[in-house]
């Protein structure tokens, strides 16, 4: 029986050898470790060659593992007129190369508000990822851009924002990160059952009730001020409710893949895949 979830993590997981090394070589060590998901992490520059992403490909589909990008932080879709074109050409790359490689789904950091409200700043943000889209599917590349969800209040990426911005535009969707949510708030808050059934009810009351069975997760401990998010930390090291979590995903009948940004990555990936088999009652 297949789970519900597909679990992985956030980049190559620690342990992967030198050879064959790379993102093929993550692919084969994450089938070892039972894990079958994997977001690339080209996450300063995407520098890759299409013979490379050829092989990633071929190796991701002879393993079962699903492939994601996680696009370059560099990327705001508030950038000023001179320096949107280059935030522009990092996505557009991300999700050049990672359909290439095999991606379905490109996972981006939105940008900042720069001291603006929400409802100054989308109009354009939508503005903007409505043309990269419409670009894409015109070369005939069907990969789902993803906004984050942010841990700091002052970043462009709110669940609203992201919702609207899904709503907004066909081949757009939420990449929610559940750590990033709890530290957003700064004071604690965001980390009960109600609080992440709520969440997953305003994702199907935004977007459908068919999406959340194709949610793309971020997990991960978290360390936050009150600004928000500081650092990600190991799962036993930090204050958030996976339990609460995975028991609203069960109740909601959720579904997608979970990646794991811990610094203990392939670790902890498999605490939350061992974690959700308890919750949810699956079995592999």
């Amino acid at each position: 029986m297949a789970l519900s979830f597909r679990f992985g993590t956030v980049g190559s997981p620690k342990s992967t050898p030198p050879k064959p090394g790379g993102s093929v070589g993550a692919i084969f060590r994450l089938t070892e470790l039972q894990l079958n998901a994997l977001e690339l992490g080209w996450v300063q520059a995407v520098r890759v060659s299409e013979s490379t992403c050829a092989d990633i490909r071929a190796a991701a589909e002879a393993q079962d593992v699903v492939i994601s990008v996680h696009a370059p932080y560099f990327i705001n879709l508030n950038a000023d007129e001179n320096e949107w074109p280059k935030s522009r050409q990092r996505l557009m790359d991300a999700a050049h190369y990672g359909n290439l490689a095999g991606a379905t789904d490109i996972i981006f950091h939105p940008g900042s508000y720069f001291g603006k409200s929400a409802d100054e700043v989308l109009p354009l943000a939508i503005e903007r990822l409505r043309g990269c889209v419409a670009e894409l599917r015109e070369k005939g590349n069907a990969v789902v851009l993803r906004p984050e969800t942010m841990g700091k209040s002052a970043m462009l990426g709110s669940l609203q924002d992201t919702l609207m911005m899904s709503q907004a535009i066909e081949g757009v969707a939420p990449c929610i990160d559940f750590a990033h949510l709890h530290a957003r708030a700064g004071d604690g808050s965001m980390n009960s059952y109600a609080e992440w059934r709520s969440v997953l009810e305003k994702i199907a009351q935004s977007l459908g009730e068919s999406s959340l069975k194709e949610l793309h997760i971020h997990l991960s401990g978290i360390e936050y001020s009150a600004k928000g998010e500081r650092e990600h930390l190991p799962i036993q090291e930090a204050d958030l409710d996976i339990q609460a979590i995975f028991r609203a995903l069960k109740d909601l009948q959720c579904g997608g893949r979970i990646l794991c940004e811990s610094p203990l990555l392939e670790e902890d990936a498999l605490v939350l895949r061992q974690l959700w088999l308890e919750v949810a009652g699956e079995t592999p």
